[in-house]
């Protein structure tokens, strides 16, 4: 009804329209068929404490691979407890069980082949060229994007988002990590986009969508989605979005400022804030159903980051509340590339970051807000969407959950307030917007989620992506104080041996392979990549977190005509 869905696999358009007047509004959320792939990664672990054998266990994935006996490869030495962003729902960090979960010696007695690695990376990758003119008079500012991700969660927290404006000119583009669930990052990745084109829509265009309502005529799209086969939609709750939709670009009608739409940057903030508000009222109203009704519950009480970039005819705006990050890749006129960041991390690492969410608490509670790098001890990132358990006070908490008829447990939602829990609200969904004018030199933006920036710098990851574009292989700097000649001969005949086109034809998928796969030399390790691809789901979150990344490439004509 309000989307035209663009299938990257079938070619197809499809026109979502109401079904008649008993219907009210019909799932207007792109009807997308996931894909399930059956079986058994059938990967054995072994875990050893001074030789003696402890466990043996198989673990299902999506993917079927053949039972054999292959050598074995050790784990990496130092296993980084990925615990969700925040500590478990009973309260408790989550911390306590890092000593248990290590190990003197782990091994892995499976073996990847190269098609099976490069099925397990390829399974969710997209990749959509996009038109050169806009059909609105000019070029437009995307050439093309590619996407992929890749679960350590079981299911999979990350969502991601891409779709042009239908009403107005550009494209938007969302990265989503969730923390205590997926069930935020899903609402979140199926709404933001449209509160932030409505946000951005004209005043007639508006009266256009609402007269289209009140007649039950068919609604003019939105957006136009580019959606892979395996993303998944709240099919069960379309009609509450769309109605809360519709609540909004009311009150935008309602408004006398609005007659011209917000500008991107205006519409990018105002639409975050919007949104997560109506996440935290849906949770606390009544509602038709009681899937529905979980489903609200489910998303107020987790929580998700979010990153999204508007690339339009002014440029490139971004809007960033958490941890993803957006990086420009910029190609300078003697060939030498560098890395652009157009956000910075809303964690305990940024010193501005912490002292924002000092002031709005007393000077008394300085000490207990930000404990072990986690907000009231509990939670990583400093802004996020949901997480309402840093936002209402205990007394609405307690109401909420005890007055509702939704079975608590079953949804793995507890009552608990964290400790030193004094004047909330504590957290906020307010992004961080910025601003960039694309210039000639500015190549391409990697969105990703902090799972790939734990692994890489943005330098790495702008360089991978630019021998990936060029073909050129580009060599990290070694510092030779680091290397025997020994080790420095080998790895010279390493590099030579790399000189062979790259594996993925998706830029984003180049960046799994090495966030994975890359040893301490910064070279392409194909046994530890195996050994990480291996990983039995229980055990995958302990060395690293989903990962999802798109790379945006950038139409070269669009910014010398702009220029």
């Amino acid at each position: 009804m309000f989307a035209t869905c663009y299938d990257g696999t079938e070619k197809q358009k499809k026109i979502i329209q109401r079904a008649g007047p008993d219907a009210g509004v019909v799932d207007c959320f792109d009807h997308c068929i996931q894909a399930v792939m059956s079986g058994y990664l059938r990967s054995r672990l072994l875990l050893y404490t001074g030789g003696r054998h402890l466990t043996s266990f198989f673990a299902p994935s999506q993917h079927v691979l053949p039972d054999t006996w292959c050598r074995t490869f050790p784990l990496p030495s130092q296993a980084r407890i990925f615990s969700s962003r925040r500590g478990r729902s009973d309260g408790s960090s989550g911390q306590e069980g890092e000593n248990t979960l290590r190990a003197p010696r782990r091994e892995m007695d499976f073996q990847l082949s190269q098609l099976q690695i490069n099925a397990v990376l390829c399974a969710n990758e997209q990749s959509v060229r996009i038109p050169e003119f806009d059909g609105r008079g000019g070029p437009s500012p995307v050439l093309r994007f590619e996407s992929n991700q890749l679960s350590a969660n079981t299911p999979l927290e990350d969502r991601r988002s891409s779709a042009s404006c239908l009403q107005t000119r550009g494209m938007l583009f969302g990265m989503f990590d969730g923390h205590g669930g997926h069930a935020c990052a899903q609402a979140v990745s199926e709404r933001l986009l449209y509160y932030i084109a409505v946000s951005m829509m004209s005043e007639s265009v508006l009266e256009d969508l609402e007269a289209a309502m009140e007649t039950l005529r068919p609604v003019p799209p939105i957006l136009q989605w580019y959606k892979h086969h395996n993303d998944y939609n709240y099919r069960e709750s379309a009609a509450l979005y769309v109605d809360h939709l519709r609540f909004y670009w009311q009150e935008l009608l309602a408004s006398e400022e609005h007659s011209d739409g917000m500008r991107p940057a205006d519409a990018l903030s105002y639409a975050f804030q919007r949104l997560d508000t109506d996440l935290s009222l849906e949770a606390q109203v009544p509602l038709a159903n009681d899937l529905m009704r979980n489903t609200a519950i489910q998303a107020a009480f987790a929580g998700c980051t979010a990153c999204v970039a508007y690339v339009g005819p002014e440029g490139v705006h971004v809007a960033n509340a958490g941890d993803c990050r957006a990086v420009l890749g910029v190609q300078e006129h003697d060939g030498s590339w560098s890395a652009l960041p157009l956000t910075q991390d809303h964690n305990a690492a940024n010193v501005t970051e912490v002292e924002r969410v000092w002031r709005q608490h007393p000077a008394s509670e300085r000490q207990t807000i930000i404990v072990d790098d986690r907000l009231l001890g509990v939670l990583m990132p400093l802004r996020a969407f949901g997480d309402v358990r840093f936002k209402w006070s205990r007394e609405l908490q307690q109401s909420v959950l005890e007055n509702g008829d939704s079975d608590l447990e079953a949804l793995n939602i507890y009552q608990y307030a964290p400790p030193n829990y004094l004047t909330p609200p504590y957290l906020e969904a307010t992004p961080e917007v910025t601003y960039h004018r694309l210039r000639p030199q500015d190549r391409f933006l990697i969105l990703a989620s902090d799972g790939l920036w734990d692994e890489m710098t943005n330098d790495e990851a702008v360089r991978l992506v630019a021998e990936h574009l060029t073909g050129i292989h580009l060599q990290a700097r070694v510092s030779a104080s680091q290397l025997s000649l020994g080790q420095m001969h080998q790895l010279l005949l390493r590099r030579q041996a790399r000189a062979t086109p790259a594996l993925d034809l998706n830029g984003a998928t180049h960046l799994i392979r090495h966030a994975l796969g890359t040893n301490e030399y910064g070279e392409m390790d194909q046994e530890r990549l195996a050994t990480m691809l291996a990983l039995p789901s229980d055990l995958a979150r302990m060395y690293r977190d989903d990962i999802t990344v798109t790379v945006i490439y950038f139409n070269s004509n669009f910014s010398k005509t702009t220029n």
